[in-house]
């Protein structure tokens, strides 16, 4: 079992607060383990004050739902009671984000921690996350969620039972 590493997880939010300054935006960035604990979390100068709080709930959402936010907004979105009870259970540290900028931490096709970005756009945080883990190897791919492994192929239909 793979083990994200304080140095990796600097090295992520190194890599996200270079990609935010170069479209002029200051970011809070959080890493956290496979568990949803954090790691490291920074707030640059200029990043508005709730942004870390922001970044870790993404970060552990990521992690613990083990899938990208932007994947479960959809299930979010039809069943927003049960989202909502998330965050009540008694092992839920965190609210559960379902939100562009939450990416799970993925190498070796392991699940190892999760990634949250707060202080841009939606589309500003989702594409610092996804570049910065994309450059540093980390895998960006996942399965629709509740599917184990990939899709089976489709075969045409032949109006006839086997």
């Amino acid at each position: 079992m793979s083990s994200l590493t304080l140095d990796a997880a600097e090295e992520i939010i190194d890599a996200a607060h270079k990609r935010a300054q170069s479209i002029g935006k200051a970011v809070s960035v959080a890493v956290v383990d496979a568990g949803g604990f954090p790691i490291a979390i920074r707030r640059p100068d200029g990043a508005r004050p709730l942004t870390p709080d922001i970044a870790r709930a993404k970060a552990y959402t990521a992690a613990i739902m083990q899938r990208p936010g932007k994947m479960l907004k959809k299930w979010q979105e039809s069943q927003p009671v049960f989202f909502s009870q998330l965050s009540q259970l008694p092992g839920a540290a965190m609210p559960i984000m379902a939100t562009e900028g939450s990416l799970t931490i993925k190498k070796d096709g392991e699940i190892i921690g999760g990634l949250g970005i707060a202080g841009g756009t939606a589309d500003e945080d989702q594409q610092i996350a996804e570049e910065v883990l994309a450059s540093l190897g980390y895998e960006l791919e996942f399965a629709a969620w509740g599917v184990a492994g990939t899709p089976a192929p489709s075969s045409p239909s032949s109006g006839k039972d086997a």
